[in-house]
């Protein structure tokens, strides 16, 4: 019910150990120019009693990463207004691309990644984030992953 991507699509292993550059679990820079968050895109399972969800990165603004940095440890932090984004992770299953889609990232109580809402488009990521998916959708998904 969840599949989570290790970074985003332009992170390069050569950038590890630099000074300008960091991984982590949870967050990302590359060269003190680039800056991303992990969150969940969350996608409702219409005959099921969970929530599917996709573990991505979002790039965000140097201000708007800052920002959210500074509240990481911050009780109250989900009262934080959303912070604009682009999806940086591809996501396999799609017919078209899912990098450089708009979202939202709406950050939620420490300890929990922040949910990622996709700009209300036609995308077939979109879709299934506003309309919800069956379990079929997730085995299907789930069999295309192994491959």
């Amino acid at each position: 019910m969840h599949y989570t991507a290790d970074a985003p699509a332009v992170w390069d292993p050569a950038y590890t150990g630099a000074d300008d550059s960091l991984l982590s679990s949870d967050q990302c820079v590359i060269r003190g120019e680039h800056h991303f968050v992990r969150g969940l895109i969350e996608i409702p399972v219409l005959d099921g009693d969970e929530v599917f969800s996709w573990g991505v990165w979002v790039s965000l603004s140097r201000e708007n990463f800052a920002r959210a940095a500074d509240l990481w440890d911050t009780p109250g932090r989900e009262a934080e207004k959303p912070y604009f984004g682009w999806l940086t992770t591809e996501l396999p299953v799609y017919p078209a691309t899912t990098l450089n889609l708009k979202t939202h990232v709406h950050t939620r109580p420490v300890g929990r990644r922040p949910l990622i809402e996709l700009e209300p488009t036609d995308h077939p990521l979109a879709v299934e984030q506003r309309t919800g998916i069956t379990l079929d959708r997730v085995r299907e998904i789930a069999a295309a992953l192994r491959r």
